[in-house]
């Protein structure tokens, strides 16, 4: 696995060493596989010892927890010293709005209104049929708020 070692690590690293995950770590250190950490009397924080750190090896190279009952890991999804495989990043949830209105739509938004592009373009050509351009946001927004509040009344 690793050949230099620390004098302590974290709960975390010595996860990362034994190639598991901290929840799966913990899961196998609370049924006795893996030995509990010690704890630093100053800062309270949980270590492994280079000792520890070498049982916590030994386990995860024999398959055999301390407790000395066979403990059975899964292989490795990638080989030691190549990069996990990324996987694509989730499509966002609110598709992106190209409307021109989008601040004030969030403004609206703020305020509790939700309201469509075509609703706000609707209401701000019946509010403002010159533009809004030289306008006050905060004029605009108040108008465009009782505009749709009046016309869901």
């Amino acid at each position: 696995m690793n050949d230099v070692q620390k004098t302590a690590v974290s709960v975390s690293e010595m996860a990362r060493m034994v190639g598991l995950s901290r929840a799966r770590f913990y899961e196998l250190m609370n049924e006795g596989v893996f030995p509990s950490p010690v704890y630093d009397l100053e800062t309270r924080r949980p270590f492994y010892s280079d000792e520890m750190q070498e049982n916590c090896l030994e386990v995860k190279r024999r398959n055999c927890g301390v407790n000395g009952k066979p403990i059975l890991f899964y292989a490795s999804r990638h080989p030691l010293g190549s990069q996990p495989i990324k996987r694509p990043a989730r499509p966002k949830t609110k598709p992106k709005r190209t409307s021109q209105y989008n601040e004030l739509i969030d403004s609206l938004s703020s305020l509790g209104l939700s309201a469509s592009a075509q609703q706000v373009e609707a209401a701000v050509n019946e509010c403002f049929p010159e533009g809004i351009q030289n306008l006050d946001s905060g004029e605009v927004v108040r108008a465009v708020f009782l505009n749709l509040k009046c016309q869901q009344l």
